[in-house]
């Protein structure tokens, strides 16, 4: 019998519209985020919360001990839930989530948050490495835009265009109405 973990990822103040890094769709992701929570809480299941910190004071983001940095409201950490802060975007490395993942006897991951093409990806992809089954709930996950030899990609395109590649070889990615509609 599989045994899941929520991972809410860099749902932090930075990403939302008066942060220093603003991601698409934030609010909406954050509200789709919580009701995961709210799922995952109702029903005892284990819950992990990521935040990222860079390591210096001149980050254009997530700087040490910011208001930037802290977990948003709308997915405020409870008592008793994991807080597990990272300098790197994929979420296992360098600290404790993949032996907290063990010793709590988890199979499968759910995974949501920020950003789609990046610590998502990293995250998602190293949780399938470690042999965990792994779910991306899309519509709870932000992107951010990108340019790559100077042709702008928008949001919505990154987004889909790491959802697709995650989709069947590294995670199953959902919406969040399946997801919760196939948890019941």
């Amino acid at each position: 019998m599989s045994k899941s973990a929520l991972i809410l990822v860099d749902i932090q103040n930075d990403y939302f519209e008066d942060g220093r890094w603003p991601v698409d769709k934030m609010p909406e992701v954050a509200a789709n985020a919580a009701r995961l929570l709210a799922h995952a809480r109702d029903r005892g299941q284990t819950v992990f919360h990521v935040r990222h910190e860079f390591l210096s004071d001149d980050a254009p983001f997530f700087r040490p001990g910011t208001p930037g940095a802290e977990i948003h409201s709308a997915v405020a950490p409870k008592q008793g839930e994991a807080v597990i802060l990272k300098h790197r975007p994929n979420s296992f490395h360098n600290t404790s989530l993949h032996q907290d993942l063990k010793t709590a006897g988890i199979t499968d991951v759910v995974i949501c948050g920020a950003m789609s093409q990046m610590c998502i990806d990293a995250t998602a992809r190293a949780a399938a490495d470690f042999g965990f089954g792994v779910t991306v709930v899309e519509d709870a996950c932000g992107a951010k835009e990108q340019t790559f030899r100077e042709q702008a990609v928008a949001a919505p395109q990154v987004h889909a265009a790491f959802m697709a590649a995650l989709n069947g070889s590294y995670a199953r990615v959902l919406s969040t109405e399946p997801f919760l509609a196939e948890s019941e």
